[in-house]
């Protein structure tokens, strides 16, 4: 029976929003359309590949906010605002119902494959910011069906100063949501940014403190349909974006390698409810050209030092896929080959750490419709 995938992190674009991206410039990579057709050519040769890959198919995905310009504060002079990370639900929410506007890239045989919705929020206002943002998400989504995909918010954190996520209003904004049943995605980097963006993590779940019932997720989410839902739901992505580039030779020994491996391990343990995101692994590992098939079993043998520091720390059954298209496309050696060699790459991952078929499946996209409480 066939394998569905659930891609739980990807970015969609039009190119009449690209003025609203905080990262656009005209010389971007990703400085093009990128919509569901696009995405849909990315991810569409799955079936028609390797045998391996024809018993796969792609269910649907999790949608993440893309970086709009904004600002925590909406009644500033001068300031964006929340309107363009409004505008990017209402685009979500066009693609979800199956109404597009002329030039989006989607149409509405594609609608069912919008699973989920991880839109940005501004979690360092503090709640009293947090509820009258939702209720305009809530407002945007014009629907009752398309309110339930929303499952979580993310604020990137990675390019912030250093402090931002230990801060009282942050921190009183991740126990609101976690009252709401929203899932925080959690976006760090270990490799520019620096470790001490995980250890700052560490810190911030620690100020949430055990009674709060604190949930990790490197990309996942509960239902927050739950009468009395308190907890916390963390999504954090891509590994927490660890140096890949580190010699293959000695990574094991690297003091780099061991802080982030100690760092991870403290992620996971601190509850359950704390999953991983498998995904953004060619954003740190050296470029692949878009012309010469790269070497499956090599990468996965460089990746296998820090995959099964995910896999002990959190077990399979809390590791999910994830491609990050269109980011994947800018190491993964363009459009029409990145994804598909990502899925190769994870399946290699897979079969070397000797996973059953059933983990295998939970990996592909069970535990993501568990952790984001999807169906599919």
């Amino acid at each position: 029976m066939p394998t569905p995938i659930v891609d739980s992190h990807i970015h969609l674009f039009p190119a009449s929003h690209l003025p609203t991206l905080a990262w656009y410039s005209p010389d971007s990579p990703l400085g093009s359309q990128h919509s569901v057709d696009e995405y849909r050519h990315a991810s569409s040769s799955i079936s028609t590949q390797s045998d391996t890959l024809e018993s796969k198919y792609l269910r649907g995905f999790i949608f993440l906010e893309t970086d709009r310009i904004s600002s925590v504060a909406d009644d500033q002079p001068d300031s964006p605002g929340w309107t363009h990370a409004l505008d990017e639900v209402s685009l979500l929410t066009r693609i979800a119902l199956g109404e597009p506007v002329a030039g989006e890239g989607h149409d509405a045989t594609q609608k069912d494959l919008c699973l989920g919705i991880v839109p940005w929020a501004p979690v360092p206002g503090g709640p009293e910011a947090l509820s009258s943002y939702m209720t305009q998400v809530k407002e945007r989504t014009k629907t009752e069906q398309v309110w339930r995909k929303v499952r979580g918010v993310r604020y990137l954190v990675q390019d912030k100063p250093a402090g931002v996520m230990i801060q009282p209003q942050f921190v009183e904004g991740l126990r609101w949501l976690g009252q709401q049943g929203l899932a925080f995605d959690l976006g760090v980097d270990a490799r520019q940014g620096g470790l001490h963006q995980l250890r700052e993590a560490v810190e911030m779940i620690d100020k949430l403190g055990d009674a709060n019932a604190v949930t990790i997720i490197i990309s996942e989410l509960q239902s927050r349909y739950l009468s009395s839902y308190e907890s916390n739901l963390w999504v954090i992505d891509h590994l927490c974006k660890p140096n890949l580039r580190l010699s293959p030779d000695s990574v094991s020994s690297h003091p780099e390698f061991l802080e982030w491996k100690e760092l991870i391990t403290k992620m996971a343990q601190a509850s359950p409810m704390t999953y991983m995101k498998l995904s953004g692994a060619f954003s740190e590992l050296p470029p692949l050209d878009s012309n010469v098939e790269p070497d499956i079993s090599n990468l996965v043998d460089r990746l296998q030092p820090w995959t099964d520091v995910v896999f002990d720390a959190f077990g399979a059954e809390r590791v999910m896929f994830g491609s990050d298209w269109p980011v994947c496309n800018i190491g993964g050696g363009g459009n029409n080959v990145s994804w598909n060699r990502w899925i190769k790459i994870v399946e290699g991952v897979l079969e070397k750490r000797g996973l059953t078929e059933e983990q295998k499946q939970g990996v592909w996209g069970q535990v993501a419709v568990k952790a984001y409480g999807v169906s599919i």
